[in-house]
């Protein structure tokens, strides 16, 4: 569909992902924004979902050429910019979302909103156990973006805010993700090397919400790195909630991360954290390096008193209706399954199915 000229457009990047879909719903769907979205293939399934909304406009190219970059920030008054760090890794990942930045500036983009994730490494003071590719590089050029939005020459051109998530939910329910589950003779069962400790899991809808107040609020969001999730959530509570709403047993099962890596639904972890990154550069890591990094970081946190934390006041002054809890999540997709003739919880963990663009393509594609 074409978008109108009287709206203002919001350049997007990262559109198709799982996060890029409700985002881009949450900004055209009472017609106050027109969103152009950058597309590898425009003819793709997801691509199509997303042109069935009104003022949506798709433009084939990469993120990784400066010509597409371009050519999808010219005449767009917004941006929100999301990379994949599947497809880049980190050191390709940190180059184009800074260019992305910079080319922001130069096509005269006016508020730009950048898919953000913890800089863990650093918030964990820099202890090795916590290195996790691509939360850390994310992170690095996020408070890269902060820091440039101060400088004099740039305070009067253009505005900028971090949108800071974590783990979808729906990857705990979800094919070939970290948190995968399995069923054992019949009991919902994740095995997961987390200990005592929680994740920061977040609501893909509430994304829809959260990214649209950053475009709405602009003068408070300016300058903002707005870190969202439902709760800090341990994978014990996790399955009491399931068990709870489903009526099916569910239990959560600590694993070392010996056996993670033997049996766990990432595999031997061999393979490069970006499938489009070069094996034999020392910048590269591996699935087990990043993954490992990854749940020591949840490891490391709960109660919102370990590395990672969230200001739930603030996101409760934000959104008030947003999703606090593991048992209101799967109550409410229990409570949706039934409205549209979905698959329920139960029958979702018995025929998992990709959350994540980059388990439904096979970690295919190029940038």
């Amino acid at each position: 569909m074409s978008t109108s000229s009287n709206l203002p457009l919001v350049f997007v990047v990262g559109g198709t992902g799982a996060q890029g879909i409700p985002v881009i719903r949450g900004l055209v769907k009472d017609g106050a924004y027109a969103v152009r979205f950058l597309t590898r293939d425009a003819a793709s399934s997801r691509s199509q979902e997303l042109l069935k909304l009104p003022n949506v406009a798709a433009v084939e190219g990469t993120f990784a050429n400066e010509d597409d970059l371009r050519k999808g920030l010219r005449g767009a008054t917004y941006a929100f910019i999301n990379i994949d760090g599947f497809n880049a890794g980190e050191k390709t990942e940190m180059f184009w979302a800074m260019r992305s930045y910079e080319l922001a500036l130069e096509e005269g983009i006016k508020f730009f909103v950048y898919g953000n994730l913890d800089f863990v490494y650093k918030k964990g003071g820099y202890d090795p156990v916590l290195r996790c590719g691509h939360y850390d590089g994310k992170g690095r050029v996020g408070e890269w973006i902060l820091q440039q939005n101060k400088a004099p020459e740039n305070r009067n051109k253009m505005g900028a805010a971090l949108f800071t998530t974590g783990p979808y939910i729906s990857m705990a329910v979800g094919a070939r993700t970290p948190m995968s589950p399995t069923v054992e003779d019949g009991v919902v069962t994740w095995r997961v090397p987390l200990g005592q400790g929680a994740v920061a899991h977040v609501n893909l809808d509430d994304c829809e919400y959260y990214v649209r107040w950053l475009f709405d609020h602009q003068d408070r969001a300016n300058g903002l790195d707005l870190e969202v999730a439902i709760d800090l959530i341990g994978y014990k509570e996790l399955a009491q909630a399931f068990e709870q709403v489903t009526g099916h047993p569910a239990r959560y099962i600590d694993t070392d991360l010996a056996e993670y890596w033997t049996t766990g639904p990432l595999g031997p972890g061999n393979a490069s954290a970006g499938y489009n990154s070069d094996p034999s550069d020392s910048a590269t890591m591996t699935m087990r390096d990043n993954f490992t990094g990854f749940w020591n970081m949840w490891k490391h946190s709960g109660g919102n008193q370990g590395v990672i934390r969230r200001n739930f006041a603030l996101l409760d002054e934000i959104h008030p209706n947003r999703v606090k809890s593991a048992r209101e999540w799967f109550q409410r997709e229990e409570d949706k399954s039934a409205e549209l003739g979905f698959p329920n919880l139960w029958t979702r963990v018995n025929n998992l199915r990709p959350v994540l663009k980059i388990a439904e393509d096979g970690r295919r594609g190029r940038l």
